[in-house]
């Protein structure tokens, strides 16, 4: 079953009355699944989507957003998720570049409605968007937006669906993630539906996921995290997939209670949250059973801490990256403590492993090198990048990754440092080039660059330095409320160091050590 299509056949025939999918207000078997999707899959062709078209989906962890993604899939399209923290512009980049001729779509979030704010006369190729109900109602431009329910009216021809589903093969691009490079602009990841489907079966088996267990999802769908290690992992195993729109602690507590979680994976910063909450000993937790977590470094007692006190059986870290599906190494369930919080474990998904120091130049004797990978999981390329493509693996087949780490004796990599400027605030990359090319657009601003700095709750934030041009009447406010208006929140900087230069080395390029240091 190398397809999702396929996949979801096959599940409605071995677990028709099985719970597959749980949210507040609607809960779907693996039947109904089917059926929902393939209404979805109908009502998306009967608006003219074509195979190998490109569907973006941009919205928080509802139901919809599974049944849309599973539909992309039945209609031989490719499913494009879109980050809900994007503002206007940054989205707006990505429809363009795909093409993409219909949008799912949430409505106003988190008090914001980013969707009335994308300039459709810059969007040719979008022809239609699907508003999903979460948020509040949609009003004003918005109103020729297509609501979800008379969207799925127009899913009649099953037929159509049940044609292109059988046509689509393992090789056909199934979904295109996006991931900002050192360059500042996002690079779109091609995978193919056997990539998808092995790297997150992989990871499941991984944490023996079964269909007796019942996943908490708090990863967001549009990231690897929800994706692959959360929506595809229990539609291949039958687990029971219970999204949560936004992370609440005290809220995930109470499901897991009330729904019998025993999968929780998310990042520390989740698991902190939840051992810290005043009201954790008033729920049931003993149902939990699995949790896996990374994106930043994890403390020893943190892990030690979620067995003991969250009593947790199987807690592991992982390490991957979206050119590799979101995958790549990953401890195993028999690791001791120090192994799952030092270290990320060894190659999961048929993945290999190398240390090249050649390309560091560290040559100190610790054995630090390039993290490199290689295997049928690594990405198929880079949408229309030839050259990044060929940038990131070379003529052998290994994926450059760009993180700096080690390899044990028995095979564990540790991550030491990274070759690229990338910080992870909150379990979100963010490249600093990019915010950096954002800030250079503010008038006042003569030169700038961005680091990460260590944060108590999100792990790593942002700091700007900054030079200003002669005569600018800038401040710290003024920096950080333009980064807001421009790029998502997460990438904002929260704090900004005015200075007269930057340091830079004889090639031009700053030398961010030297601003850590400073930092």
């Amino acid at each position: 079953m190398s397809t999702v299509p396929a996949v979801l056949e096959r599940m409605a025939r071995q677990l028709p009355s099985h719970d597959a999918l749980v949210s507040p207000d609607r809960r779907f078997t693996f039947g109904q699944l089917r059926e929902e999707v393939r209404r979805a899959a109908a009502a998306m062709i009967a608006l003219g989507v074509a195979r190998g078209d490109r569907v973006a989906i941009w919205s928080p962890n509802t139901w919809h957003w599974v049944v849309a993604c599973l539909a992309v899939h039945h209609a031989g399209a490719v499913m494009v998720p879109l980050n809900t923290r994007y503002t206007a512009d940054e989205a707006t980049d990505i429809l363009a570049r795909t093409g993409a001729p219909l949008l799912i779509a949430m409505g106003p979030f988190l008090g914001t409605d980013r969707v009335a704010a994308l300039p459709m006369d810059a969007l040719p190729a979008l022809r239609q968007i699907v508003r999903i109900p979460v948020g509040s109602p949609v009003q004003g431009p918005a109103d020729d937006h297509l609501p979800w329910d008379d969207f799925m009216d127009h899913g009649t021809d099953l037929d159509a669906v049940d044609a292109g589903a059988a046509a689509v093969s393992a090789d056909d691009v199934s979904d295109i993630l996006f991931t900002s490079g050192t360059t500042g602009r996002s690079k779109g990841v091609l995978c193919a539906h056997r990539q998808s489907l092995s790297a997150s079966a992989a990871w499941a088996a991984c944490g023996k996921i079964t269909s007796d267990d019942r996943y908490l999802c708090i990863n967001p769908f549009f990231h690897n995290f929800g994706y692959k290690a959360g929506i595809l992992a229990c539609l291949q195993t039958g687990a029971t997939l219970i999204p949560q729109l936004t992370f609440d602690a005290e809220q995930a507590l109470a499901a897991v209670q009330e729904q019998r979680i025993t999968v929780l994976p998310g990042p520390p910063t989740i698991y902190q949250a939840l051992l810290d909450h005043p009201k954790r000993r008033d729920y049931d937790l003993g149902s939990l059973r699995f949790a896996v977590t990374g994106a930043a470094i994890v403390p020893v007692v943190l892990i030690e801490r979620m067995q003991a006190e969250l009593d947790i059986d199987i807690v592991l870290t992982a390490y991957g990256l979206t050119e590799a599906n979101g995958m790549g190494t990953m401890c195993r369930a028999d690791d001791d403590a120090v192994t799952v919080a030092t270290t990320c474990g060894r190659p999961i998904a048929d993945f290999e492993l190398r240390i090249d120091a050649q390309d560091t130049g560290s040559g100190d004797g610790t054995g630090a090198g390039e993290v490199l990978l290689r295997g049928p999981n690594v990405m198929l390329g880079y949408l229309d990048d030839p050259a990044a493509t060929a940038a990131a693996i070379d003529a052998d087949g290994w994926l450059h990754t760009g993180d700096v780490g080690t390899k044990d004796d028995a095979g564990n990599l540790r991550i030491t440092d990274r070759l690229k400027d990338m910080y992870i605030c909150g379990g979100f990359n963010v490249y600093p080039a990019e915010v950096e090319q954002a800030l250079m657009r503010l008038d006042g601003v003569a030169d700038v660059a961005v680091i990460g700095v260590p944060d108590e709750r999100l792990g790593e934030v942002g700091k700007a330095f900054v030079v200003r041009r002669a005569g600018a009447d800038l401040d710290e406010q003024a920096v950080i409320a333009y980064s807001r208006e421009h790029v998502a929140n997460f990438k904002t900087p929260r704090s900004v160091v005015f200075c007269e230069s930057l340091p830079r080395n004889p090639g031009g390029k700053v030398v961010k050590p030297q601003l850590r240091e400073m930092a």
